[in-house]
């Protein structure tokens, strides 16, 4: 049996929070980026915050084959039948070329955050009667329960801010058939000291988040692990950071622990919504 979006999306793909943008003003830039990234290779753009097929759909205009996705879209922000018409809509327009990431978010940034993994099986029903096809959607899944629900209600797994070791564990629930595509930060920085900064202004905001912190621990890190910004055993299990032949092959762990694609988030110290084009740039030369 096929599996359209593995098959579509390639190896790599970029993670973006800028790319998602409504700036008016910025709507050149941005579609200028996904452009460059198209010709540069990347397979996907996935889109950070709370997006929608309304972020994706002007990206999609901008480019002609790659595949924009969601990374997340909040299943408390928007309701199924809303997200099912502009699912068609994109369909319609960009055949193929649209991915629905969906997630439940975080307790911490949502007032009616209930009973998660039943609110996100009741949502995936919502698509089901709507009309949105399960080979078309992939979940933001971390544990065991929600990555079974992504073998057998969607088209995969989206799995952000993990490690290599857990990409294993998560292809082995996931089976051969679904697609993992996990998110890999990374710091195009080789002196230590400096990356490991860059890394942990990074990860601070996922520290006061329970299904990361969780997550963490469930993966075998201790609670000191997650004090004073995070362990160096925890910066350097969950982001790319060294020589670019040390990013590569920490790119590569996941590939061979089990992940059809990797969708690669540079980090930088500028605002979260800058967009890292030469640092893009340089990815693709890494990963070429």
């Amino acid at each position: 049996m096929s599996n359209p979006v593995k098959e579509s999306i390639g190896r790599y793909g970029i993670f973006s929070l800028g790319l998602r943008s409504e700036d008016p003003q910025r709507r050149g830039e941005l579609d200028e980026a996904a452009a460059e990234l198209e010709e540069l290779g990347y397979g996907a753009l996935w889109l950070g915050g709370s997006s929608s097929a309304r972020h994706a759909a002007p990206l999609l205009g901008a480019t002609r084959r790659i595949v924009v996705g969601t990374g997340i879209q909040s299943i408390w922000q928007y309701d199924t039948t809303e997200t099912a018409a502009r699912f068609a809509e994109l369909e319609a327009s960009h055949p193929g070329r649209f991915v629905l990431g969906l997630g439940a978010s975080h307790a911490k940034l949502v007032e009616q955050y209930r009973r998660p993994y039943s609110s996100l099986v009741a949502y995936l029903d919502g698509l089901d009667a709507a009309g949105v096809p399960a080979g078309r959607r992939v979940l933001a899944a971390l544990g065991p329960k929600t990555l079974k629900l992504a073998q057998d209600r969607a088209a995969g797994a989206i799995p952000y801010l993990t490690s290599s070791d857990h990409t294993a564990r998560a292809r082995t629930i996931l089976g051969e058939q679904a697609l993992l595509a996990p998110e890999l930060k990374v710091v195009l920085e080789e002196d230590p000291a400096r990356a490991r900064e860059l890394a942990r202004g990074a990860l601070a905001i996922y520290l006061d988040l329970s299904n990361y912190t969780n997550n963490f621990l469930r993966d075998g890190f201790t609670e000191d692990d997650l004090a004073g910004g995070g362990s160096d055993r925890l910066i350097d299990a969950v982001f790319a950071w060294g020589t670019e032949d040390t990013i590569r092959k920490r790119i590569d762990e996941f590939r061979a622990a089990g992940a059809d694609h990797v969708s690669l988030q540079v980090v930088h110290d500028g605002p979260r919504d800058h967009l890292p084009r030469d640092g893009w740039r340089r990815l693709a030369q890494i990963l070429a």
